[in-house]
């Protein structure tokens, strides 16, 4: 007989994030008998999370910068309330070592990595020297972190060119620019400097090769401080500016030997850090090889799929582990079945540049039968403010194999309905048309190749007719 979950430490949690993964945190908690707290912004007040929680608290007004940013006010609403634990979801603060020991130093229950962990694989530079330390390839690039332009055009002379200028703090695709030429890096150094400034705080960049037709995959672990296991790897190669658009798991583009090694690659360096929580590292995959390029320490927008395709609650495993409880899983546990596909739907028009589409739902349809899941919060007449994220939902199918799965999600999005705004909808379909993606040959620049000709009216044509970092 399967063992009850009882949480030993954790009885009230603060919830310090907003929209679906608010929604998600807060049921996973209540499942397991854990009363939420949800910190919100003025804006939000009327949100599906707010309705759900057994408390909401208003720390600010809508800009995200004084309320969901705003350590201080998150941390006056979990003292005041007494929670024992924060989950911090992903976005916002979910990777700010300082706000990690703000909560530590309350006395209550960070859920996710130390602070010492988050300020060590949060910092790409350093990130990239300790994957390096514990045997784990990286992408060529920069030794350490960049200040001036000057180290960067020095570094380039050994990195050549194309390469990408990434900020050491990033996230979100923000801090980025590929640079085809030394006549253009003073300029993009210059524009990606100020960005990651006003994104993060710091300005400070590395350099990386850049590789055009590789292939992102990204490897989903869970650690208790002691052990470390991996739950398999999704492909997240369909991005638009780098913000991921579909993912699916498994990748299409591994064999056994392939997923094996990636797979353990992850294992081995989340296990060097003793890492604790979820967390996922990024890869790159290019002509048969895979390069780390940087870890989440939080759960990513992504982890359905993961979750679908080994039965494991991801959500419920964090809050068991940061409850203290050693790992239930031993790595030959986790099977991997079947495929998993996800869509994100968000509210901008593809057909108008991604411009955002904010408004009113005006009616709600959402797709079932088996094997599908909707993640969102959404409900017939919510407003959706226009301070925050574009994404609504995650439309997440699930079936035997990937062919089926391709199916059942085409069907899933003929079924769905959302009135009032534009959204991505048609893009999924689209996309889902494509022989190309079908066959599961694609790489992380195919999306915007592929965009150019559809958001002008035209059948796509197929950016994927070479594939050196294709299917292998």
């Amino acid at each position: 007989m399967t063992q009850p979950i009882v949480l030993k430490n954790i009885r009230r949690l603060l919830v310090a994030n907003r929209g679906e993964i608010a929604v998600r945190i807060i049921r996973a908690a209540r499942e397991m008998g854990v009363q939420t707290v949800l910190a919100h912004s003025r804006a939000d007040r009327h949100s599906l999370a707010c309705q759900l929680a057994d408390l909401a608290v208003e720390i600010g007004p809508a800009p995200a910068s004084k309320s969901y940013l705003d350590i201080n006010a998150v941390m006056h609403a979990a003292r005041t309330h007494a929670v024992d634990a924060v989950h911090p979801g992903y976005g916002f603060l979910a990777e700010n070592a300082e706000f990690a020991r703000a909560v530590e130093a309350a006395g209550m229950i960070f859920v996710g990595p130390t602070a010492q962990t988050i300020a060590q694989m949060g910092d790409k530079a350093r990130a990239r020297a300790t994957a390096q330390a514990a045997g784990v390839a990286t992408v060529p690039g920069s030794k350490g972190a960049l200040d001036h332009v000057a180290a960067a055009i020095d570094a380039a002379k050994d990195i050549g060119y194309p390469l990408m200028i990434k900020a050491v703090a990033g996230g979100g695709g923000r801090g980025i620019r590929v640079v085809d030429s030394a006549s253009a890096l003073p300029a993009a150094f210059a524009a990606a400097q100020r960005e990651a400034q006003s994104a993060f705080g710091d300005g400070q960049l590395y350099l990386e090769r850049f590789m055009p037709q590789a292939r992102h995959l990204e490897v989903q672990i869970l650690g208790d401080g002691q052990r470390v296991i991996h739950c398999y790897e999704r492909e997240c190669s369909l991005q638009r500016r780098r913000q991921k658009i579909m993912e699916e798991a498994p990748s299409p583009a591994l064999n056994d030997r392939q997923r094996s090694s990636l797979c353990q690659a992850a294992v081995q360096l989340a296990q060097s850090v003793a890492y604790r929580g979820a967390g996922t590292l990024e890869f790159l995959f290019d002509q048969g090889e895979f390069y780390f390029i940087e870890m989440n320490t939080r759960i990513q927008v992504e982890h359905p799929i993961s979750e679908m395709i080994t039965g494991i609650d991801l959500l419920r495993e964090m809050l068991l582990i940061a409850d203290g409880q050693p790992l239930r899983w031993q790595q030959q546990d986790i099977q991997l079945r079947g495929a998993a596909i996800e869509c994100r739907i968000n509210a901008e028009d593809p057909r108008q540049d991604f411009r955002p589409s904010p408004g009113t739902i005006l009616n709600l349809q959402l797709p079932g039968g088996p094997g599908v899941r909707f993640d969102s919060m959404l409900f017939q007449g919510y407003v959706i403010p226009p301070y925050y994220d574009s994404m609504l939902a995650k439309l997440i199918v699930w079936d035997e194999s990937r062919e089926r799965a391709l199916s059942r999600m085409r069907r899933a999005l003929g079924e769905l309905h959302i009135g009032g705004i534009a959204h991505t909808q048609s893009l999924h379909q689209a996309l889902l048309a494509d022989a190309d993606v079908c066959a599961g040959r694609y790489h992380t620049r195919f999306l915007e190749q592929w965009l150019t000709h559809w958001q002008d009216g035209e059948a796509a044509a197929s950016p994927a007719a070479s594939h050196e970092g294709g299917l292998a």
